[in-house]
């Protein structure tokens, strides 16, 4: 996804753990797709937190400090790609 997210964005966080195998679909996305998210997204903080143990999880923070999250745990590169989309168009 390297389209504009919506101005209701205002910072969207990616937790994974840096070993496991489950995170690998996590950790190929932000290899693959931060520099055009971003490039996308100047103004919105993209955050990327690696802990040991930790599930995948995407989270968006909205405006009015409305935060939603999506579990990527175990997701190829491509279903984190569309979970990230549903999470930003919702």
């Amino acid at each position: 996804m390297s389209r504009a997210f919506p101005a209701a964005v205002k910072e969207l966080r990616f937790l994974f753990c840096q070993h496991a195998q489950a995170s690998a679909g996590a950790r190929q996305y932000i290899v693959n797709h931060y520099a055009a998210v971003k490039k996308a997204n100047p103004d919105v903080p993209l955050l990327v937190r690696e802990a040991s143990g930790t599930p995948a999880r995407v989270f968006a923070r909205f405006e009015r400090g409305v935060e939603r999250h999506v579990e990527v745990d175990g997701l190829s590169e491509q279903e984190v790609d569309k979970a990230v989309s549903s999470l930003v168009a919702s």
